[in-house]
């Protein structure tokens, strides 16, 4: 039912207006003043006003205007009802804030329209104005879990990268200054999801935050940077003592594997440390500066930390010179291809060659693959170095074979880019096309590092290329993350032995008992085997003893220009 609020100073009017509306399922009431009716709001709560113009006292604009003051009711529609009828008199009431106006004597049917249209109008200010405050309400809850999403990380519920540049923001106001930014990141960590899935990555990420968290101090922070990166903001450090007994004890949890899923995951971090130096600097440069200590920390192998100082600066303008050197130089074609041969051990016959890309600088000669292959991972740059690699190599291996030399295969390696490059296939079948070498002469060599980074679609991918006859082979084998418990679900044809286990061959040592291991599996899987880096006649004596049939090294020939293999292999 709604409720009406008649104002005016004369009783008899409000008894013909309550006579006009008697068929009306309204609520009527009546106040005889205008200071009155403003103290009968709250208590009525009026959908409808109608407001004698001329009364005593606060007159009926005045009243208008202090209503349409009120949050609470300037949505409640306003009808005037006044003898007046000069338009600059009704124009004054609409300036007051006036819905409608009625004119003395009032007419009944006049009356009952304006009510309705006013109340119908009123019911839909109030819809609006529900529907508004839902609104609002869920824009701010919204509001809030975006905020949530920006300052906190959804998975392990630590504060976000955001958050922890606001705090050093914040951390950079004070005087004096002692602070530090440790930035971390999980040690192969990639490898570990493609081992176990994604699933299992989540669940060490969170108990590696967990973990984490069990070394924060009061005050500071602990944040997620990245996917497997971590970020402390340590507010005060009182020694490099005091900082580097804090990250030992980080460094020394992660002795203790993770229990993930029934397996123990063991797991290692690379910690870099930016100090404050009390220079003003942007928080982002801070973080830049300990992401550069930790890839330098990462250089020195895992589970180690660096302290950024100057000297990293300059390397990682010398690394910035390098991509820049890099990227012209795959422009102006200075990379080029070396050969070394792979030897069937018994017989002393090449069997094929590896094809290694070397870079020949325009100032520093010869650069050996060590200095920019980790550059051109980095950069993305190798994608395109290993196509034009492939592209070569190929071109090579069609030159010898045209000249008579047909029994050869030529092996190419695959970088972790390039083995997940979507047009790979693509790539290979035109090269093919443009060659016109046998597929069967062509050996993709992956790491095992590139196979377990995904291992469904790496499955996938060496069932497509050994459906077109391409031999797989896995470089590096044994150095891995799980060598063997994946072996026999991916269709390989060959297994090259890591140089680090032929090294150090001897009569019944560890490496004598893994290649032998490996030998036996491999022989078990119908897989050939070529060991890596022989240097001397007792590596391949013992590598011959244990059965491994094909290897390759400085023992051999070191990797040589295409002319060179000609004279010294193939001209014999």
């Amino acid at each position: 039912m709604s409720s009406i609020l008649i104002v005016d100073d004369e009783p008899e009017n409000f008894d013909v207006i309550e006579v006009l509306l008697n068929d009306q399922d309204y609520s009527l009431h009546y106040s005889a003043s205008g200071q009155e009716a403003l103290s009968f709001l709250n208590a009525i709560k009026p959908d409808l006003i109608l407001l004698d113009v001329m009364m005593p006292g606060l007159d009926g604009i005045e009243v208008c205007q202090r209503i349409k003051a009120m949050p609470q009711w300037e949505g409640v529609p306003i009808i005037m009802v006044t003898a007046l009828t000069n338009k600059t008199d009704l124009a004054q009431c609409l300036s007051a804030g006036a819905d409608d106006f009625i004119s003395k004597p009032v007419n009944r049917l006049e009356l009952k329209a304006r009510v309705r249209s006013m109340l119908r109008i009123h019911e839909q200010y109030q819809q609006l104005a529900h529907f508004n405050a839902n609104l609002e309400a869920k824009v701010k809850q919204r509001t809030a879990q975006l905020q949530s999403m920006i300052f906190r990380d959804s998975l392990t519920k630590l504060p976000s990268r955001t958050f922890l540049l606001q705090k050093l923001v914040e951390q950079c106001q004070f005087e004096p200054r002692s602070f530090a930014i440790l930035s971390l990141d999980c040690d192969q960590f990639k490898l570990v999801n493609g081992s176990f899935g994604h699933e299992v990555g989540n669940q060490l990420l969170i108990a590696i935050a967990d973990r984490l968290q069990q070394h924060l101090r009061s005050g500071d922070v602990l944040a997620r940077l990245g996917e497997d990166e971590f970020g402390f903001l340590l507010q005060q450090i009182e020694t490099k003592e005091a900082l580097e007994s804090f990250i030992q004890d980080i460094l020394h949890s992660f002795h203790t594997p993770f229990s993930i899923a029934n397996c123990d995951i063991f797991m290692t971090v690379s910690i870099g440390v930016a100090l404050d130096n009390g220079k003003s600097q942007l928080p982002e440069a801070f973080l830049q500066d300990a992401d550069t200590a930790m890839y330098q920390a990462k250089l020195r192998g895992k589970g180690s930390y660096q302290i950024f100082d100057s000297q990293m600066h300059l390397a990682m303008v010398t690394r910035l010179n390098l991509e820049n050197d890099l990227q012209r130089a795959l422009e102006n074609q200075e990379f080029v291809l070396y050969y070394q041969p792979i030897i069937h051990l018994q017989t002393q016959k090449c069997a094929g060659f590896e094809a290694l890309v070397r870079w020949q600088h325009p100032e520093r000669g010869m650069i050996a693959p060590i200095e920019f292959i980790p550059c051109l991972e980095a950069t993305g740059l190798i994608v395109n170095v290993d196509l034009f690699v492939l592209k070569q190599a190929c071109e090579q291996l069609q030159t010898w074979q045209q000249k008579g030399w047909t029994d050869l295969s030529m092996s190419v390696n695959l970088s972790v880019r390039q083995f997940g490059s979507q047009t790979l296939l693509a790539d290979i079948d035109r090269i093919l096309a443009e060659t016109q070498i046998q597929p069967s002469h062509l050996k993709l060599e992956i790491t095992e590092s590139a196979i377990m980074e995904n291992a469904e679609m790496a499955i996938h991918l060496t069932e497509k290329l050994r459906s077109r006859q391409i031999q797989i082979s896995i470089d590096d084998f044994g150095t891995g993350y799980s060598s063997l418990s994946y072996l026999h679900r991916f269709p390989v044809d060959n297994l090259k032995i890591d140089r680090s286990f032929v090294k150090e061959i001897q009569d019944h040592n560890r490496n004598y008992h893994v290649v032998n291991t490996i030998l036996a599996l491999s022989q078990q899987l119908n897989l050939s085997v070529i060991a890596e880096g022989i240097e001397t006649p007792q590596q391949q004596q013992w590598l011959q003893t244990l059965g491994c049939e094909f290897g390759q090294g400085y023992l051999f020939s070191k990797p040589l220009p295409a002319a060179e293999i000609e004279k010294q292999y193939l001209n014999r």
